[in-house]
């Protein structure tokens, strides 16, 4: 189903997802998720609609420079996805994080958002030497997933 202008209501839906990753708006990101969604990424793992929520204002609250560029977007009554790659610093290193994300879609909102990327890649960028060697562990996948875990455990607890 389309509506007057052509695209989907979902597709815009994602649209306005990213146009608020770039504006730095995670109020508007976190509407975009119905109460009873999860997320899914390497980083964080599984969180719940309220853990997402505040993933995205942590982070959006801690970035420097980020940016995503955004194609291949696509979606109709129950699914949808997007290519987007991600721009920023993360500490001293600059990171392009290149990510493929599905949705599925219940009344108008996501209810499920998952985000794939290469890990061993991203761990080279964004931990510098540590990254490029030992990227391809479950160590330092295990370690990075904890700390990021730990990260936004205290955020949620102090917001």
């Amino acid at each position: 189903m389309r509506d007057d202008v052509g695209m989907h209501p979902n597709e815009e839906l994602i649209h306005r997802f990213y146009a608020a990753l770039n504006d730095q708006d995670a109020e508007t990101m976190g509407a975009c998720y119905s109460d009873a969604a999860t997320f899914t990424d390497p980083a964080f793992g599984r969180l719940t609609a309220a853990e997402v929520r505040g993933m995205w204002s942590m982070l959006l609250g801690r970035a420097r420079d980020l940016r995503a560029d955004v194609s291949g977007v696509r979606a109709d009554d129950d699914t949808g996805a997007a290519h987007w790659d991600a721009h920023y610093l993360f500490g001293a290193h600059r990171v392009h994080n290149s990510i493929d994300a599905s949705f599925r879609f219940r009344d108008g909102l996501i209810v499920e958002h998952e985000d794939v990327f290469d890990w061993p890649r991203w761990a080279g960028q964004a931990l510098g030497l540590a990254g490029r060697l030992l990227g391809r562990t479950s160590y330092l996948h295990e370690k990075a997933r904890s700390t990021a875990r730990q990260q936004l455990d205290a955020y949620l607890a102090s917001h």
